[in-house]
């Protein structure tokens, strides 16, 4: 206790001729500005040793995450070939005998629905044949052929039938080198006895599957090369390696073995080899005294930049001082303005003196002060924007179109139409239903939005319910707030149980009349009762969910547009329903509804 008071009559004796500009300049450089500097250069160096211990384990977590993204788009083409080679169907089709025409359309109907879409699951995939030796069976130019004379990437058809077949391997990888490189994937179509009736020829684009992973490996200080079974360049960093052998490359001084290896060659060269499936390995090149160079540039780079803005603020602090000097005269009568919530307060002084600093400090304050109130008056205005984001936000959309697309497959391949159509309106209705990207969408999104629900409906009550439309071409372009309609569809559905109903029909219009859209949404359902009606005109949930789908669109109407956004709600038991909506015209994308 008594050495702080000594400390501070000591700090305060220094400092008692010195006028305000320069205590604040003293203590900048005491407090701030040399350990800064100090603590930058300690950082720097300690940074500097770090990078050096662990520059090892840098490298191989780099080898290791590029041996996985290899391996694992390696497998994908590899499953797809796999998948369509050892296909039951297709083995029993490619090794019947046809005697008629009908047989043989058959066959080919069944390729091109089993395998055109598979065909395409994967990018990169520039070319997918089913090739076949079946004297009774057509070719059909599309996924089914027979091996001829025909042209082919690096040779021709019987050639590369030739060398499928007479390989002792069923799935193989080759390169076609030139400007343009590709890649080969061959796999033999062969019962679970061994007999072999056609083979897969599919030609990918080496870009797309592994240019972007091999190209300029650890920022261009390093190799990388991508081996196969027998130790060929399927892929490299230097694209003039593909195709070679290890024995032709800078590997061959190196040595390959079976297992994974990591060693530092005596020119300072981090050597790794790493094991993938099907025998065939990743090998990785590193110069490691270029990177740990470039690691070290970059730490003293940070110490100086750190040094220079250092100086730079301090120049800046006393060019600032000069002009911040507050008039103590005139805080009182400002501050009593701020009381009363004027915001827009200026002091002007051409002092010089440290009363002349505080007025300046005193403007800075009034203007942050009116920044805070704004941005208060803001986050109230977007708070039920989040609640709304944040409710969509809880589905995961990626896993409900990943899985909708399985279901596609299997029905596709099972030719199921019906349920085929079923998932498409469900992708459909899920895509725009989950995009939390924006409350906002175009009147085109939200009809397809709208359609793609009634679609699910019509194959849930086929033929009870017909739907009547009234577009005005003009509003497709123009925007509006997402999922308007659909809830008022869905209401007749639900709660006025138009699907029970004789001669149902559902009537929607959409026009535009001068700068305003107005919706109309009309059911012949059950009706509503006066009640329930009178509820939710007052804005008041009705029990058992009536009326919350509708003030939900109201209270965002009211969010976007003001008093702009309206809805009107009309019916009454057995007489249907009528629901209206309208909002401005928009032709740009409406932002956020401020009173004022």
């Amino acid at each position: 206790m008594h050495m702080r008071r000594w400390l501070e009559r000591m700090i305060l004796r220094m400092t008692r001729t010195m006028n305000l500009r320069r205590k604040i300049v003293a203590f900048y450089g005491l407090v701030v500005f040399i350990p800064t500097v100090i603590l930058g250069i300690g950082a720097g160096y300690l940074a500097l040793q770090n990078v050096r211990s662990n520059y090892m384990l840098t490298i191989n977590e780099a080898v290791r995450q590029t041996a996985q993204s290899v391996d694992f788009r390696k497998q994908s083409y590899d499953l797809l070939v796999n998948r369509t080679g050892t296909d039951g169907e297709l083995i029993s089709r490619l090794s019947r005998t046809y005697e008629n025409w009908e047989d043989q359309l058959a066959s080919v109907n069944y390729v091109d629905r089993s395998f055109q879409v598979m065909s395409r699951y994967l990018t990169g995939i520039e070319n997918f044949r089913i090739y076949h030796s079946n004297a009774t069976l057509l070719e059909d130019g599309g996924l089914l052929w027979k091996p001829g004379d025909r042209p082919l990437p690096g040779g021709d058809e019987e050639t590369w039938y030739d060398n499928v077949m007479a390989s002792p391997f069923a799935l193989q990888w080759s390169d076609v080198t030139g400007e343009h490189a590709k890649l080969i994937v061959s796999r033999k179509i062969m019962n679970t006895g061994g007999y072999v009736f056609g083979a897969i020829y599919m030609l990918l684009d080496y870009d797309s599957v592994f240019g972007e992973l091999m190209d300029h490996p650890f920022s261009g200080e390093g190799s990388l090369f991508l081996l196969d079974e027998h130790n060929r360049v399927v892929a490299a960093s230097d694209r003039a390696m593909i195709g070679r052998p290890v024995a032709a490359t800078v590997l061959a001084k190196l040595g390959i073995g079976n297992g994974d290896t990591d060693t530092v060659t005596g020119d300072g060269e981090y050597f790794a080899v790493r094991q993938l499936n099907g025998a065939w390995k990743i090998a990785a090149l590193v110069q490691m005294h270029k990177m740990e160079q470039q690691s070290a540039t970059t730490v003293y780079s940070i110490v100086a930049i750190t040094v220079f803005f250092l100086f730079m603020s301090m120049f800046l602090v006393m060019i600032v001082l000069k002009n911040v000097v507050l008039r103590i005269r005139k805080l009182g009568n400002r501050m009593s303005d701020i009381a009363e919530g004027d915001f827009n307060v200026l002091l002007q002084s051409r002092s010089r003196d440290e009363v002349g600093d505080l007025e300046v400090m005193f403007n800075q304050m009034a203007g942050r002060l009116g920044s805070l109130i704004e941005l208060l008056s803001s986050a109230k205005l977007k708070e039920k924007e989040s609640a709304f984001q944040a409710l969509q936000a809880q589905i995961n959309p990626h896993f409900i179109y990943n899985s909708l697309s399985l279901l596609q497959w299997r029905a596709l391949d099972q030719g199921d139409r019906v349920q085929v159509e079923a998932i498409e309106a469900l992708t459909t209705f899920y895509r725009l239903a989950l995009d939390n990207t924006s409350n906002i969408t175009l009147i085109r999104s939200e009809i397809e939005h709208v359609r793609a629900y009634l679609d699910i409906q019509q194959l849930r009550y086929p033929d009870r319910v017909r739907v009547a439309w009234d577009i005005d071409e003009s509003v497709w372009e123009l925007y509006s707030i997402k999922m308007i309609l659909q809830p008022i569809v869905e209401n007749a559905y639900i709660h006025g149980r138009i699907f029970t109903v004789a001669e149902a029909c559902i009537s929607i219009s959409i026009r535009r009349e001068g700068p305003v859209i107005r919706f109309v949404v009309e059911d012949n359902g059950t009706g509503i009762d006066p009640d329930t009606l009178v509820l939710i005109r007052r804005g008041e949930k009705a029990g058992k969910g009536n009326g919350f789908g509708l003030m939900n669109i109201k209270e965002r109407l009211a969010l976007y547009f003001g008093e702009a956004g309206k809805l009107w709600i009309d019916g009454g038991l057995e007489q249907g329903t009528v629901v209206v909506i309208e909002l401005p015209a928009c032709t740009e994308k409406p932002e956020l509804y401020r009173e004022g």
